[in-house]
């Protein structure tokens, strides 16, 4: 194989490490996301940056921008983000599979739980600020001229600027801000409505400045969510029902508009010249590509096919088999085609088979630790995986958020109250998921497995595992991708082995989107990506008032007063120190409490492209940026002319 270096190579950093294929979800992995944020649960990139203490930004005073944690970076005079080169040229095309596992599209509402939203449409709108990926936490103004805390840190008041306008030459008010924050407030989705709940108010005191007041402890992060939050045009929602599911070609203040489209096969997004704020400081040298064209395909051999055959440029490889052995295609061999691995340094998320405790069967925690010992790891990553993948052990992986060994003063402190509540293991050091001997059916952990069945009420007869009333414990995995099927079916064999009836059911992906909304599968497969600053949006993943939220993403339905608790912690912490003694101790309960069987992770991205493009020399430190930042080098794409 021959691969190719370039000049920044290391620009490339994102989220992910692992999805589709060898991870799942696509309704959470976003190639690129304007915004990072707990709105969108593609949820945010990088590492976390550790500070002696907390610099907040001080009450009372009009700012023009926001920080959790720390003073910002850039002045009040900054031309543009140090990692942007603003002298990038405009034009051209990028065309790429965006989400892996997301096949379909019959939706242009990505506000609503009904349907399948399209990919791209967080470029149809702007926020009040925007992300800086060269700092933890920071935004900047964009809708937003400034910013101000009130005194009380219990609200901001944000003062819009003049020039903005929505894609209709319309002007973006304080009115549009309010109704956007009560309708998702109150018809949003659930990942909405949940990151919402503490935002008691919000009106506009004029044309131009909008307030917010919001109620509760747990308001540190606030300020930023709402600031992060994409603005919808009131007017728009006065012809389109906002709860509408279809193709209405919806409208927003940023920098793309909807193009043509067909329907689960691709949609195009055009880049507006008459952007309003193409020439503000925080969008110098971004979004320059004339179109944006996110394609579909249900098969994902195809979708390689067509990578091979140049129908799109641009494709992330999330399965090692295929990155190991089929990379050395004829475009490559000459240069056309770029094959690149780059280093990823952002906490690597949470995937794994999660376990429905909504039913009966799996509420036993004893049980739950049985079907994590079926699951070989070494043997699947020595087989299967060409020994690429490290084993995930922390719902906080590869991040100062994740526990290990004993829990230190600090965490005992939250967790000791609670004592009589948390199982044992959480005092000890922290567990390690299970080494195999890599024989892909390792007696003692299988043995292991068995005693803990037993232990729970579900006894052997005739081969098979039945309980008191005679029930047979049966167990389906749910996936909607065959690929996925290589790694399930060992641990189906070794479930059988020990007397567990399992199967797997693939289904089609709109089938496996529903079932997923409606929580009706037994072990299914997902990842999340943890926030720089974890706070509320954790109650949607794991809080007791997610559990029955229809698309909620709480897939385990945790329902835990004490987990409760510690998110409430994280959420009102303030110091970097404090948000990770909650966050460990929260690792510690979900880990002992056997939500899940957890998986791997790499820290590394793997990246196909057509050599058309070029990007700054500068690297975006939590960001991969290929949407933002990169531009169609004309030079380059001329050798494709035929």
């Amino acid at each position: 194989m021959r691969l190719k270096k370039l000049n920044g190579a290391h620009n490339l950093t994102s989220q992910s490490g692992n999805a589709p294929g060898e991870n799942c979800r696509a309704a959470i992995y976003l190639l690129d996301n304007r915004f990072m944020s707990s709105w969108v649960l593609a949820l945010c990139l990088g590492v976390f940056f550790l500070f002696s203490s907390s610099l907040h930004v001080m009450a009372g005073e009009k700012r023009h921008g926001l920080s959790t944690f720390g003073a910002l970076k850039y002045g009040s005079d900054f031309k543009h983000f140090e990692y942007a080169n603003p002298d990038a040229p405009k034009g051209g095309k990028l065309s790429l599979i965006g989400t892996a596992a997301k096949v379909t599209f019959d939706s242009f509402n990505m506000f609503v739980r009904k349907g399948d939203s399209a990919q791209g449409l967080e470029y149809l709108y702007d926020s009040l600020m925007v992300r800086a990926f060269d700092e933890p936490d920071a935004v900047y103004g964009l809708l937003a001229k400034t910013a101000e805390l009130h005194d009380d840190k219990k609200g901001v008041t944000f003062v819009l600027r003049d020039e903005a306008r929505f894609a209709d030459g319309s002007r973006v008010k304080a009115s549009d801000v309010v109704f956007t924050i009560n309708i998702l407030k109150t018809e949003g989705h659930p990942r909405f409505r949940v990151a919402l709940r503490d935002v008691e108010l919000v009106e506009a005191i004029d044309d131009l400045t909008v307030r917010f007041r919001f109620k509760g402890d747990q308001t540190r992060d606030l300020p930023q969510r709402v600031a992060e939050l994409p603005i919808l045009p009131e007017a728009f929602y006065k012809t389109v029902p906002f709860e509408k599911s279809g193709l209405d070609r919806s409208y927003g203040s940023g920098p793309y508009k909807i193009g043509e489209f067909q329907q689960g096969r691709y949609v195009r997004f055009m880049r507006r010249d008459d952007y309003w704020a193409k020439d503000l400081p925080v969008n110098k040298g971004r979004y320059n590509f004339d179109e944006l064209r996110y394609e579909y395909f249900k098969d994902r051999g195809a979708e390689f096919e067509a990578l091979k055959a140049g129908v799109f440029d641009l494709r992330e490889e999330f399965t090692s088999k295929d990155w190991a052995t089929k990379y050395d295609f004829d475009a490559v061999q000459k240069g056309k085609v770029i094959v690149d691995t780059i280093a990823d340094n952002n906490p690597s998320g949470t995937q794994g088979f999660f376990i429905n405790t909504r039913r009966e069967k799996f509420k036993d925690v004893r049980v739950r630790e049985a079907i994590g010992l079926a699951f070989d790891f070494e043997w699947t990553n020595k087989n299967l995986f060409y020994k690429l993948y490290t084993r995930t052990g922390s719902y906080f992986e590869n991040s100062p958020l994740k526990a290990t060994g004993k829990p230190s003063e600090a965490e005992l402190k939250l967790l000791l109250p609670f004592k009589d509540k948390l199982p044992p293991a959480v005092f000890e050091p922290v567990a390690l998921p299970p080494k195999s001997d890599g024989s892909g059916q390792d007696r003692r952990n299988l043995r292991k497995a068995s005693m803990l069945l037993k232990a729970a009420g579900w006894g052997m007869k005739n081969g098979v595992r039945t309980n008191a009333a005679g029930e047979t414990f049966q167990l389906e995995f749910l996936t909607f991708s065959p690929s996925f099927s290589r790694i399930i079916l060992p641990m189906v064999r070794n479930l059988k082995t020990i007397g567990i009836d399992a199967t797997l059911r693939n289904v089609d992906p709109a089938q496996y989107q529903e079932r997923l909304k409606g929580f009706d599968y037994d072990l299914t497969t997902s990842r999340f990506t943890m926030r720089l600053t974890p706070g509320v949006e954790l109650r949607n993943m794991f809080g007791s008032a997610a559990a029955d939220q229809l698309a909620s993403y709480n897939l385990s339905g945790i329902k835990d007063p004490v987990v409760d608790h510690l998110i409430d912690q994280i959420a009102a912490a303030q110091s970097r120190e404090e948000i990770e003694t909650a966050a460990r101790a929260l690792d510690r309960v979900l880990i002992a409490s056997f939500y899940w069987v957890p998986h791997w992770y790499k820290a590394k991205h793997n990246i196909a492209y057509w050599d058309k493009f070029s990007r700054p020399s500068v690297k975006p430190l939590y960001h991969r940026g290929i949407i933002d930042l990169w531009w169609y080098d004309n030079d380059k794409a001329a050798k494709f002319v035929k």
